[in-house]
């Protein structure tokens, strides 16, 4: 029995070999096979500023290299980096007819403690008419036809949708831990992705060598691109208030004071070991469309990661006194206990009118938002870490804030 078992595995391990080196061949990672390609589908040749170089030969080395995709992800890493690639090349055309020069005026930034309720709040913001969130579809596909319609809108929201429903059925467990549709808000780092700088792809692959490239030169050119793509959105339409949102903005807050000198960041904050159970779960959806997971390291990396992203926060936090006021800090348990009065909070702190149409449009979003669907909620025992020495991780963080030090 046992020399049948070892054959078995044997021929398994022959069969993942030869994927692994039939999908190299056909889908090889490049960045100059990738930009000509593009180039060959959109008939376009000029990707515009920023330049692209190093970031995409540093990214699809350390995705050929470091990742361990398996063949799946291996496709559909092509396909979002092509994606990605064309978008620019569309975009760069339409911006040297009309370059976007709007003002972006006061907006609104929600980072802060993954998991924490940010997406909730993101959602909840984006329901004031007077609000404007950057929403998938439009992100996915920003470039309208020349003769841009209704229908036009309505076929980029259908696109956008349909590549949702893939994602939905090739990562099982997604809509659990991210239900993400075409007319949602999305995250800035999707959009800092057309730059090839953006925590996406650390989010999504392990690629240590781009992750180290990223950290040293930092994302400047991300958010000064995030500035004209807003600009791009805000000139097509009435200029509202920018409500925006990615935990990842405390890694770059330097950079995005910057690009964006009068923002407003909304700091959400949660017990760091529900935090990291809810954020370990999602990882592993997320990464495991893409490469074959190491849980050691990835529990390890996410804790570690987490741990120092809030340190850095702290430390930003506490060497620019100058730009206290900028900052609201809110905690998950007070948000989703009464949100209205959370989003009554900012909107003081923020020296706004807080709307009855804007809270009737919360009151109905709240009333028909469906929760995420139920997953056992496991112990971090149950991920392989041990409570009381993740928590020494956090102690000054639970400190600085008011969250209650208890493990889980």
């Amino acid at each position: 029995m046992r020399q049948e078992e070892t054959c078995a595995e044997a021929k398994k391990m022959n069969r993942k070999t030869l994927a692994d080196r039939a999908s190299r061949r056909l889908w090889r990672l490049d960045g100059n096979t990738l930009c000509e390609h593009a180039r060959r589908r959109t008939g376009l040749d000029d990707f515009g500023e920023p330049r692209m170089e190093p970031a995409l030969s540093i990214l699809t080395d350390s995705l050929e290299n470091e990742a361990n995709l398996h063949p799946l992800g291996r496709f559909l890493m092509r396909c979002h980096l092509l994606g990605i690639l064309e978008t620019r090349l569309r975009l760069a055309a339409v911006w040297r007819e009309q370059p976007p020069c709007s003002i972006i005026e006061r907006p609104v930034f929600i980072a802060g403690m993954p998991r924490s309720g940010s997406t909730f709040l993101h959602e909840l913001l984006a329901q004031d008419p007077d609000n404007r969130a950057p929403r998938v579809w439009e992100v996915m596909f920003p470039v309208a036809a020349p003769e841009s319609d209704a229908s036009d809108r309505k076929a980029r929201v259908r696109r956008a949708n349909a590549n949702l429903w893939w994602f939905r059925r090739l990562a099982p467990g997604a809509d659990e831990v991210y239900p993400v549709r075409a007319i949602t808000p999305h995250e800035c780092v999707a959009i800092h992705s057309f730059t090839l700088m953006s925590e996406e792809f650390i989010s999504i692959c392990r690629v240590p060598s781009y992750e180290k490239f990223l950290r040293a030169t930092g994302l400047q050119l991300a958010y000064a691109w995030q500035k004209r793509f807003l600009q791009y959105f805000q000139s097509r339409g009435s200029r509202r208030r920018w409500v925006l949102k990615s935990p990842d903005h405390l890694h770059s807050l330097e950079e995005l004071f910057s690009a964006f000198p009068d923002a407003m960041v909304i700091q959400t904050h949660r017990n760091p070991m529900d935090a990291l159970k809810s954020s370990l779960q999602l990882t592993e959806v997320i990464q495991g469309l893409f490469v074959r997971l190491d849980r050691t390291v990835l529990q390890e990396r996410e804790s570690r990661m987490l741990a120092e992203t809030m340190e850095q926060s702290i430390r930003f936090r506490d060497t620019h006194p100058e730009l206290a006021g900028r900052f609201l800090d809110l905690n998950y348990s007070d948000l989703v206990s009464d949100p209205l009065a959370a989003v009554g909070r900012i909107y003081r702190h923020l020296d706004c009118p807080l709307t009855e149409t804007a809270v009737e449009r919360m009151r109905g979003f709240m009333a028909k938002c469906s929760r995420y669907r139920r997953r056992r909620d496991p112990s971090l025992a149950d991920l392989g870490l041990d409570a009381t020495t993740e928590m020494q991780r956090f102690q000054n963080y639970c400190a600085r804030f008011g969250i209650p030090a208890r493990s889980a």
